[in-house]
């Protein structure tokens, strides 16, 4: 028999909260690597600039234009405009 904390539902207000920043900066990860992933697989460079910068945004609608745009654009500066 296990004691594991996976069924383990929080209630106090700063656990919720903290909860909830933890899935969105896991979310902006996953987001932020879709970007450099797309990139990779069109085979754009992306300089060690742009990967810290799109690997550092924790905003999901800027990172959302940015898989958007990671599509089409010819550079990864390009994502920024």
């Amino acid at each position: 028999m296990t004691t594991g904390t996976a069924d383990y539902k929080f209630t106090s207000d700063f656990a919720l909260r903290n909860q909830e920043r933890g899935r969105a900066e896991g979310i902006a990860i996953g987001e932020a690597k879709s970007v450099l992933m797309i990139l990779a697989a069109r085979e754009v460079t992306v300089s060690d600039e742009a990967r810290e910068r799109i690997m550092s945004c924790q905003d999901l609608d800027t990172l959302e234009v940015w898989v958007n745009r990671a599509m089409t654009v010819d550079s990864a500066e390009a994502l920024f405009k």
